[in-house]
């Protein structure tokens, strides 16, 4: 079924609104999934926080124009599938790349991060990036570690004195 002019407006503002916004995107080849398994990957993307759509390569040229994906422009080839990672920047990654696992249809063409294109092979990088909650984390434990250290420090001088008066309780015991 053809697309009216006024869809296919509408498709590359909501895509171009989407990649405005979005930390990072991948383009892969959907030829060979079945609809249950489309189905499946777009539940799954709900769930991650990441924004699925397939395109006509001619819109979604025109949709990423003026963003930093405009660098995905020669990934556009054959049938397109373009997710946006909304919330953490290896959302998509993850997403496309253990869909891909299960379902070797699945080929990743392309990744855009930070307005650099990366090919395919990549995609293991931006997968292990960190979500937002791990970043937090790692940072917290990494401002945390001095200030532990010094509670510990701090700590040991009276614990060797106690050991060290122990210690010499336990020799004259020993002797008288």
């Amino acid at each position: 079924m053809a697309l009216q002019l006024e869809q296919k407006r509408q498709i590359v503002a909501e895509v171009n609104e989407i990649a405005a916004s979005a930390l990072s995107a991948v383009v892969a080849d959907y030829r060979g999934l079945t609809v249950a398994q489309m189905t499946e990957m777009r539940g799954k993307a709900r769930e991650t926080g990441v924004y699925l759509r397939v395109v006509r390569n001619t819109l979604a040229k025109r949709a990423i124009e003026g963003t930093e994906y405009e660098c995905l422009d020669e990934a556009f080839i054959g049938p397109t599938l373009v997710a946006f990672s909304t919330q953490d920047p290896g959302s998509a990654a993850r997403l496309l790349k253990d869909f891909a696992k299960e379902h070797q249809a699945l080929e990743v063409k392309a990744l855009a991060i930070g307005g650099e294109m990366l090919g395919a092979d990549q995609i293991d990088r931006v997968a292990k990036l960190p979500t937002l909650d791990e970043a937090r984390a790692m940072l917290l434990a990494v401002m945390q570690a001095p200030v532990i250290k010094l509670a510990r420090t701090l700590n040991e001088v009276p614990g060797k004195l106690v050991r060290t008066i122990a210690a010499v309780r336990d020799q004259k015991q020993s002797e008288g």
